[in-house]
């Protein structure tokens, strides 16, 4: 049974998302156009779930699909879109997470919400650090339950989602992309504020 972590952010995070992006580039190559570190490990400062959650976006989703294999051999378990339409997802590490891969088609929806809730956390400190309490506070309360713990935070996700994406479609030109580092022919993109 898989015990439900929070602890405190760790910049060791930055270089887990950066070392399982090589790996990625290593297997999908140039149909990778972008690599983003999303999710609570992708926040500077936020309690999370030591699992580095990863988006790649692919031109055409459907030859992510091609790569179930080569994905399986660095420890990745394929599971199809696992109930959201469009999406690739991979989870690494079974019971003792490490890391989620999910994959999105340029264009797709499940980008900008992505990049707006965790665009929207860097921002809004206030924000970040009353959802990062919440999910402590769940983690404790629902050691051994992850149902729980996720339904517990969903009003809250749910309230920052809609507020994030509002807030996006007027600041995303804030945001502009920086390479971190080169992989093969592609750089892995995260995104900075520009003061």
């Amino acid at each position: 049974m898989r015990k439900v972590n929070v602890c405190p952010y760790s910049v060791d995070w930055v270089a887990m998302f950066i070392e399982e992006s090589k790996k990625l580039n290593q297997i999908f190559g140039n149909e990778i156009i972008e690599i983003h570190h999303i999710g609570s490990t992708s926040i500077q400062g936020l309690k999370a779930k030591p699992i580095i959650d990863i988006m790649p976006v692919v031109e055409e989703i459907n030859v992510v699909d091609k790569f179930n294999n080569e994905m399986k051999s660095i420890g990745y378990e394929p599971k199809g879109e696992n109930g959201l339409l469009g999406r690739r997802y991979f989870k690494k590490g079974g019971d003792n997470r490490t890391h989620h891969v999910h994959m999105y088609e340029v264009g797709s929806y499940g980008i900008e919400r992505h990049l707006a809730f965790r665009d929207y956390l860097r921002t809004h400190s206030d924000v970040k650090v009353s959802y990062g309490d919440l999910k402590e506070k769940l983690a404790l309360q629902f050691p051994y339950d992850i149902e729980s713990y996720i339904n517990g935070k969903d009003q809250l996700v749910r309230e920052i989602e809609k507020n994030a994406l509002d807030w996006y479609k007027t600041n995303s030109s804030q945001f502009k992309p920086i390479s971190i580092g080169k992989l093969k022919s592609k750089s892995v993109m995260v995104y900075r504020i520009i003061l």
